[in-house]
């Protein structure tokens, strides 16, 4: 017996072809100034001051990032922001999660007393300079510590990682008790493994937040060998100042035609990279684990 078609009345086909229309627009919109600063990166510098760049690089050049990485400040940058991302992501993944499994077992006394002051803390906050002199009593003010132990874990993804915890099947635990596993291993063999959408979207997020963070950089570190790749590129953008080591070995003329705009496009592309290359490799379990709690059953 063969399936019964539903034909699409014209004002549905209509409606369809708006929403399109609108995606399409907004792709756009969104597709233009990425497209700008990439072109703009791999454009002459008289090309860039000039305006003459829009969608494709103008006379194809690789100036702007040979002088970006003869700078050894932006080296020192890079690493920095690599230090920092690797440690305080897997440093805020442990501890977000060793906070969220206890809190989504219904054996654990106090649980929604201990959510309610977590909760708490997302609505009031003690402000800059109390936590300025928090760190700095306890010693860790201009050190690399500075840039990942005041941000552990954040209680927007604690509570992520409480609801997925909390959609895994009760059976599981109780099995395993029966069987003598200890809560330690029972953790470690079979949550940690039935985990993996939502580590990964932890991941994700504190890795992102750790590689663009420069606020505290600017409030805790003076040490400029400690500073991360956001710091310089904030210095380049904003204050418009430049290490002199830029400039090594290009042409005087380039200079004047506008080098330091085009460093600023191609600092954004370098500082934007790594971000972008990740992406990719995590989008199937961000996807899913953005998705936790939306259904049940």
């Amino acid at each position: 017996m063969g399936g019964t078609s539903i034909k699409e009345s014209v004002t549905d086909r209509i409606f369809i072809g708006l929403v399109y229309l609108f995606l399409v627009v907004v792709f756009l919109i969104i597709l233009f100034p990425l497209l700008h600063i990439l072109s703009a990166s791999f454009s002459s510098p008289a090309a860039v001051t000039s305006g003459k760049v829009w969608l494709w690089p103008v006379d194809f050049t690789f100036i702007g990032y040979k002088a970006v990485f003869q700078n050894s400040d932006i080296w020192v940058g890079f690493g920095n922001s690599l230090f920092y991302t690797v440690f305080g992501t897997l440093l805020n993944v442990s501890f977000t999660i060793m906070m969220a499994y206890p809190l989504a077992r219904k054996t654990f006394y106090g649980r929604n007393l201990m959510m309610l002051i977590l909760v708490f803390t997302m609505f009031f906050d003690g402000g800059l300079i109390p936590n300025y002199l928090l760190v700095k009593s306890l010693g860790i003010l201009d050190t690399r510590w500075a840039m990942i132990l005041p941000g552990a874990f954040a209680v927007f993804q604690v509570i992520i990682a409480r609801t997925f915890f909390q959609s895994l099947p009760n059976e599981l635990a109780e099995a395993a008790e029966i069987d003598g596993c200890s809560d330690l291993k029972f953790f470690l063999q079979m949550v940690i493994p039935l985990s993996k959408p939502i580590i990964a979207v932890l991941f994700l997020m504190y890795a992102v937040g750790h590689w663009n963070a420069y606020f505290n950089a600017l409030i805790y570190l003076k040490d400029s060998h400690m500073f991360p790749l956001q710091i310089f590129l904030r210095n380049l953008l904003i204050l418009n100042s430049e290490n002199s080591d830029m400039y090594k070995d290009v042409n005087n003329i380039l200079m004047q035609q506008g080098l330091k705009d085009l460093l600023k496009y191609s600092l954004i592309v370098v500082s934007s990279a790594p971000v972008l290359i990740i992406y990719p490799f995590v989008q199937k379990h961000f996807v899913k684990g953005v998705m936790i709690g939306s259904l049940k059953g």
